[in-house]
This record gives C-alpha cells, structure tokens and sequence, in this order.
C-alpha cells in the first residue's frame, strides 16, 4: 500500500467513512465503513503493516517456506552476471578482473566482482575510486564484440570548478586505449547541463574537457528522481480519470511531462547505441551517483545492441547485472521500508516503459510479452522474493537473502510459457542486430496496461497479441490433454488431478473477514499485493 486516506461520507444516500487505498500497482480501492472506530482502526493497522520497519518484517523474511536448501541455491543460480560477463568473451586481452573490490572496501555499492581496462593499474583504481562520488569509479558494461567498443560506467566526478585527479584521468584513458579502434571516447551524462553544472558549486559537476583530453561530452538532459516521481503521480492522475473529454486527457498528459522523460531515457540509450554499433567509439556513462539514471541509460543501450538482452532470460541477466549488482537502490526507490518519502522513485518503472515503447515499433523483436513487463514490475515491489531488497550487493549479502529467501528469476522462468511472445521469431531480421527506433514524439503512446489497471466494466478490445497468445496457450491444452488421452487409452493411469487425462484448473476464493466483506466497493479486484 503507498497511501491511505479516509475521508468522510455524508449524503443523502451513504453515511459513514470511506478508506482509500491506493497501491503500489496503482490500483484504488475504496472501504466503506458504517462506524468511524470501525474505519479508523483498519486504517491504523494498515498503516503499521504497509511500512515495515525492518527487512525482517517483509514477506518473503518472515516465512519459512517448506523446501529443501538445494532449491533455493538452484533459484539463485539461475541468473548469473558472470554468465553474462563469459558469453561477452571475458575476460580478454583488453579487459580483466580485478579483485580490487572483492571485501566492497573500494566501493560499497559495487559487486565484488569488476572488469576493468587492461591499462588500469591497481593505484589507478584507488585513485579514481577517491575521485568519484560514491566511490564509483569507471568499470565495465557491456563490451561490444564485433568493433571492441565498450559501454562503461561511473558517477560524477569531485571536480567543483577547477579539481582535477591524475588517476583518474588516466583511468578516463585506459577505457579509451582498451578499444584499439578509436581514439576518444564519449562521456554521457545523462543529466541535463545545468544540474551538472549547479553540482560544481558542491565541489562535484562533471569532465573538463581540457584536463581529460581524450573525450566528448554529452548531456542527455534525463531530470532526476523527485521530477520523475512528480510526473509519474500526474499521469496517474490522468490514468484515474473516469470521464475525462479529449482536451482533458490530453492536456493532462502534456502537463505530466511523462513521456517527454521516457523519451529522454530512450534517446540516451539511441546515443549510446549508434557510438557503439556505428562509430566504434567507447562511452562512459554517468549521472550523479551512478546507480539511477546510469542503469537506464546503460540497460537500455544494451537491449538496442544486443538481441540476446531482447529474451527472457537475457533480460533477466541484465537487470540482475546492470541494476541489482551495480547498485540501483531497489528498497529506497520502492519504499520497502518505512523511510524518507523524497528517495522514492520510478526509475525501473522508466526503464520497463522504454522496452513497452521499443515492443510497439518492434513487436517480432522480443521473446517476451506485456505480461512478463507487468509481473516484473509487481515483483520489484512485492518483496516476494530476494532478489530486489537492498540497496547493495553487500547489503544483500549481509542480510543473508541467498539462505533466507529465494531469487525472483526462478519464479518467472518456472511461468515462461505465459510470458512468451506468439509474434517473436529469432532468425527474422528485425530481433538480429541492432534496434533503431523511431524517436520522434508522436511515436510514443501511454502504457494503458501499467497506468490504468482498473478498466471499466466493459472489456476492453482484445489486441492480436493477446489473440495469438490465447490460441497458443489453447494449444498447449489441447495437446497436453490428447497425450493425456493417449496414456490412458495405452493403460496408464491418469495424471493427477486429471478425470480421463483431462486436467482440471481451480481457483482459490478471497475469504474477508464478515466485517470488512460487506464495506468494500473496490475499481478492480483485490489482489494479493496492497
């Protein structure tokens, strides 16, 4: 639950207290309570229980659930960075690891384990390390095979005005030297210029051009979390209109300024990608601390490179890679814990919205539907699982996640075949290579799937893809009951569940105590996650 409201009810027609939910899916659920104690108790205890005060009061820490040890390290095992860092073809002879992080004593919010240039010798890291907000000094993304360009990332560095490091100018260098086929490299930040340059009045701000020598800036213009989380609230509020006129929706969604930053995230990745792919040139990405507008800018360059990343299991890799280990403060951002409101933001939010965008233009190119974006989004929240609680890999591993919990890509892999795109095929044109999309603003549309989870009681069009979809899991049905059929008929017995090798599906009831059944009116149905 994100906020709860009560409000008073006096009408000709209702008397009594209205309690407003409103969730982190976004849908609103209103409670009608005859008695006022009644409403105000519900609501003291759902306060309590919706902000936790310890990790130990999430969900997926105060169960123990019934299985064996070697299934939950099967679940964590599924989805490795250093699988993804082998299939790049690393370690090479232009970039290694390095165990300079390997206690977390270089940089707390970096994983342990780094790839680095070559060129970069250990005093180089420490020295750029100091240099670096936070600590983030510049490491390896993603590493192009074909023309040996490479992604890289890093925070802002401690420059103020006139500050300048020897370290990490040559560490600015031995990203450059590692790609043999350029002799510069492009250095992204993803802020808009003025906020780079209001951080030097706090001794921080970005690259001279002059001291590093080797580089050409770029400023994507993304606005940071306290804009995003602002705009995401308006468009909310234009997605909760029940009878809006043409001029109002769109007017409000023009106020939002929503898909103006979806564009801007978008359009920082195209950048990033055409360095890569056409200039051959390597690119340093960085915002203020490296961990928000950094893993946009670097997750969505990927997805645009490399078609592996537009699979399931690819996708799972990167957001384990770019976001979970390098950092993305998942608790904060997501509210996990009762803590400071303003740290609260849709940064991953933006990021599964830019690959919607990118599955309009390019529907064959993704093995994944919709759907997999959506339940992705809810796991982030729903503290189910482990793997998106904490803000670090060191804070993960202090609390213990891998004996406690279990990581969220063994429950959607268990459920691909829900997620699986009919339109996708992997030898077409359009899912090789590189995606260049069309950014141009009347291509963008609102996510009406993530923005307006409540529908009316009308249903809604069914979309092709949601057709196939349909048809193939029909499919499957019917090909499961046939060989079901077939083994009864051979004399085997029946499958489980089964009468006559035809499998049954049921559903559980939502039970609500007799209270509270009778006083909810709610826009959707209640659903497991408030």
């Amino acid at each position: 639950i994100e906020f709860i409201r009560i409000t008073m009810l006096r009408s000709l027609w209702t008397l009594g207290s209205q309690l407003v939910l409103r969730c982190k899916d976004f849908r609103v659920f209103h409670l009608l309570f005859p008695l006022e104690r009644d409403c105000v108790e519900v609501h003291a205890s759902l306060t309590r229980l919706s902000r936790p005060e310890s990790y130990s009061e999430l969900y997926c820490l105060s169960i123990n659930p019934n299985t064996n040890q070697e299934e939950r390290e099967k679940s964590w095992s599924l989805v490795l960075p250093s699988q993804d860092y082998q299939r790049m073809g690393l370690p090479n002879n232009l970039w290694v690891a390095t165990a300079a992080n390997s206690e977390y004593k270089m940089c707390d919010s970096y994983p342990a384990q780094l790839f680095v240039s070559r060129w970069a010798s250990p005093a180089v890291l420490m020295g750029s390390s100091r240099f670096r907000s936070r600590g983030r000094l510049p490491v390896l993304s993603y590493f192009h095979q074909d023309t040996l360009a490479a992604v890289c990332r890093c925070s802002q560095p401690l420059s103020g005005f006139s500050g300048r490091s020897e370290e990490d100018e040559q560490m600015v260098t031995a990203v450059m030297k590692a790609n043999p086929g350029s002799d510069f490299i492009y250095v992204v930040d993803t802020r808009p210029r003025l906020n780079a340059m209001a951080n030097r009045a706090a001794g921080k701000g970005y690259e001279s051009e002059d001291h590093y020598g080797n580089i050409k800036l770029h400023f994507s213009g993304i606005d940071n979390i306290h804009v995003m989380r602002s705009s995401q609230q308006r468009i909310l509020d234009v997605g909760e209109q029940r009878t809006p006129s043409m001029s109002d929706f769109l007017l409000g969604l023009e106020n939002s300024g929503w898909l103006k930053h979806i564009k801007a995230v978008l359009d920082a990745g195209v950048f990033i990608a055409k360095a890569i792919a056409d200039e051959g040139v390597s690119v340093l990405v960085h915002c203020s601390d490296g961990w928000d507008r950094t893993a946009q800018a670097c997750s969505v360059a990927s997805v645009l490179l490399e078609p592996y990343y537009r699979t399931m299991k690819g996708l799972m890799v990167l957001i384990e890679k770019d976001w979970v280990s390098f950092g993305h403060k998942f608790s904060h951002r997501y509210g996990h814990l009762d803590g400071d409101p303003r740290e609260v933001s849709p940064v991953l939010d933006q990021f599964l919205e830019v690959l919607w965008q990118l599955a309009q233009q390019f529907p064959c190119a993704f093995q994944f539907n919709e759907r997999f974006l959506l339940d992705l989004r809810t796991l982030a929240y729903s503290c189910q699982d482990g793997t998106f609680l904490g803000n670090s890999e060191k804070e993960r591993r202090s609390l213990r996640l891998q004996e406690r919990s279990f990581s969220v890509w063994s429950r959607l892999w268990r459920d691909r075949e829900k997620y699986w795109n009919p339109l996708y095929r992997a030898e077409q044109s359009q899912t090789q290579g590189v995606l260049r999309p069309n950014t141009t603003p009347y291509c963008f549309k609102m996510w009406k799937g993530l923005y307006s989870p409540a529908e009316t009681p009308a249903p809604p069009a069914q979309t092709p893809v949601d057709f196939l979809s349909s048809v193939r899991e029909g499919s499957q049905q019917l090909e499961q009951q046939l060989a079901n059929q077939q083994e009864v008929a051979a004399g085997g017995p029946a499958p489980l569940g089964s009468r006559q090798g035809i499998q049954h599906t049921k559903t559980r009831p939502l039970y609500l105590k007799p209270r509270l059944h009778r006083h909810i009116t709610a826009s959707s149905p209640i659903g497991p996650s408030l």
